[in-house]
């Protein structure tokens, strides 16, 4: 038999790759009422910036991607911070006629992540959202405004 060497990374680099990747970065979703700062702000929908971040580096935007009448059309939203660091309430700004995608997007400098959520009449739907460490497509955010 052959002497094989093998090559391995040393531990620190390895606990290094592991801390970067362990949580992540992305963009939690969360119920208005259970906030009374949101609740106070008239907020349809919380949203927290988590994973092994600082929450305070994460720059956060949305927007609302709809088809009205068969017109379609996009809104950039304006979202508050809230006390806690990294979070944010969405408030209504879009038309309530209509199919629409909130589509968010966030980095803290280092990382990136994006998340889409169907809306309609009744509101946001946070618990069927799509989220990615990349930007969504126009064809994916199409899919999501069919019916």
């Amino acid at each position: 038999m052959r002497n094989v060497r093998r090559r391995t990374m040393p531990a620190a680099v390895v606990a290094l790759v592991g801390q970067l990747w362990a949580g992540g970065f992305y963009l939690q979703m969360g119920n208005p009422e259970a906030s009374p700062e949101a609740k106070k702000l008239n907020a349809v929908l919380t949203i927290k910036a988590a994973g092994c971040i600082d929450p305070a580096l994460a720059k956060v935007t949305a927007s609302a991607i709809g088809m009205v009448n068969g017109e379609r059309r996009e809104i950039p939203l304006k979202l508050q911070a809230l006390s806690t660091p990294g979070m944010f309430a969405l408030t209504q700004q879009w038309p309530k006629e209509g199919r629409w995608v909130i589509r968010m997007e966030a980095d803290n400098g280092t990382l990136f992540t994006s998340s889409l959520l169907p809306a309609g009449p009744e509101g946001v739907d946070r618990y069927h959202d799509r989220a990615d460490h990349r930007r969504f497509t126009e064809a994916e955010i199409d899919a999501m405004l069919r019916p």
